[in-house]
């Protein structure tokens, strides 16, 4: 017997009913998709607007701004001190005029000074001569790099490499016995007596790397005090003849070099620029693959992020603390090793770090411990001191303003909350989190 088929009419209501429900889900699953969609073009919309705020937000514009914010207040400074702007600032009310053109001349004047002495002088009559000034600024730079790499890989470590100076000397006296006291060709002299320079610097710095593994001495205390050691070392071995004294010398200076150990010049005489320059460049690219491509280099950041976590994870914190030192001493060594071949070939003397050792902490910082950066940063300090003898030589500019400008960009650099608080730039993250709220608004709607 066979079932009956139920009428027509009884289905339709349960196929609108099917129809109903399935539709439901259908209606909602569509508005999903208009808000991903609309959140999609949200996403378009502001990628220009984040990759905007990231640059805004970021340290290169930060770092950019102090410098402005430095020359404007060395700008005040030289108006100041001025003597025709104090006399026109006499008579300020009867003609204001006379004030801001005075103004305008000490303080335009010497910045104008400093840009042809250090980069390009416009007024020179061939394009050799117009590019001169920045060549000498790059030879200023050289030292400056190196060094400023040493401590820069200190510092990405979590250490405080406070002693370039005495690093500097013992590389510079190494590299110096190499280049006055040994006859070989040129091919090898250069490279043994740079070499020379790296093992004085690496020495010295892994005096520190051992004491502060084996015994947890503070590494600011010691590379400061190793300062005035390697001062004094340095200089009784000026003093003593068939040292580092030239001989029948009275003074306490070293021999000159010998031609076969001077960097060569890459451009000619009248150019700054030598063969430091390249082991600067190559220095500045192995650093970077070491910090960011290397396994040592990995290990290096993880400690000085978060010491506690590499022990944990197995690394030898004390070990890699030696190793921090030693190639940053090594870097800085180089510098010590440039000084006597490249800046000063005619003998040295105890004075032959030339500030430089802290100089370089000043360009690590402003360079915020990257490679790159640093460079960066070492080219700026070369420009600021080239250009500083010629806006004292044309103006009349005492060269310690050059000094006040390298302070005031570490003051900046240092407080960038000022920065972006003196030119209304945002903290990084305030868009980010302005924009979550809203997202979380439109979803609770």
């Amino acid at each position: 017997m066979s079932t009956p088929t139920p009428p027509e009419e009884n289905t339709l209501p349960t196929d609108d009913r099917i129809q109903d429900v399935e539709g439901g889900p259908r209606l909602m699953t569509d508005s999903a998709d208009d808000t991903e969609r609309r959140a999609g073009d949200r996403t378009g919309t502001e990628r220009m607007q984040a990759a905007l705020q990231g640059i805004m937000n970021g340290s290169v514009l930060v770092t950019v701004l102090a410098i402005v914010l430095a020359l404007v207040a060395c700008g005040i400074l030289i108006a100041i001190t001025d003597p025709a702007v104090q006399q026109a600032a006499g008579y300020f009310f009867a003609r204001p005029g006379d004030t801001f053109r005075a103004i305008w001349t000490a303080v335009g004047g010497s910045y104008a000074s400093l840009f042809q002495g250090s980069v390009i002088n416009f007024g020179a009559s061939s394009f050799a001569q117009a590019i001169a000034p920045i060549t000498r600024s790059i030879d200023y730079a050289v030292p400056l790099i190196a060094a400023g790499l040493g401590i820069a890989i200190s510092f990405r470590a979590g250490l405080f490499n406070i002693g370039g100076q005495g690093q500097i000397l013992m590389g510079a006296a190494a590299a110096g016995w190499v280049g006055f006291a040994v006859d070989l060709p040129a091919a090898i002299h250069i490279p043994l007596t740079i070499i020379a320079g790296i093992v004085g610097g690496a020495v010295w710095g892994g005096i520190v790397g051992v004491l502060k593994a084996r015994t947890g001495a503070n590494e600011v205390v010691l590379t400061i005090m190793l300062n005035y050691v390697a001062l004094y070392l340095v200089s009784y071995l000026l003093r003593t003849p068939g040292l580092l004294q030239a001989p029948g010398s009275p003074n306490p200076i070293s021999p000159a070099m010998k031609d076969s150990a001077v960097l060569p010049a890459l451009f000619g005489p009248r150019f700054g620029i030598d063969l430091g320059f390249v082991v600067a460049l190559i220095a500045v690219v192995v650093v970077w693959w070491l910090v960011n491509k290397s396994s040592l280099g990995f290990r290096f950041r993880t400690i000085g992020e978060n010491p506690r976590a590499a022990r944990v994870a197995g690394m030898s914190v004390p070990s890699l603390t030696i190793w921090v030192l030693v190639i940053s001493g090594a870097l800085v060594g180089i510098a010590g090793a440039y000084q006597v071949q490249g800046a000063v070939t005619s003998g040295f003397t105890s004075n032959i770090d030339a500030g430089i050792g802290f100089d370089a902490i000043t360009v690590a910082l402003l360079g915020r411990s990257k490679p790159w950066g640093t460079f960066w940063a070492a080219i700026l300090f070369g420009v600021l001191k080239n250009g500083g003898y010629a806006m004292q030589a044309a103006n009349g500019i005492p060269i310690d303003i050059v000094g006040v400008i390298q302070a005031l960009i570490v003051l900046f650099i240092a407080a960038p909350p000022l920065v972006r608080a003196i030119f209304r730039i945002p903290q990084p993250g305030a868009r980010r989190k302005s924009s979550k709220k809203s997202e979380r608004k439109a979803v609770a709607a």
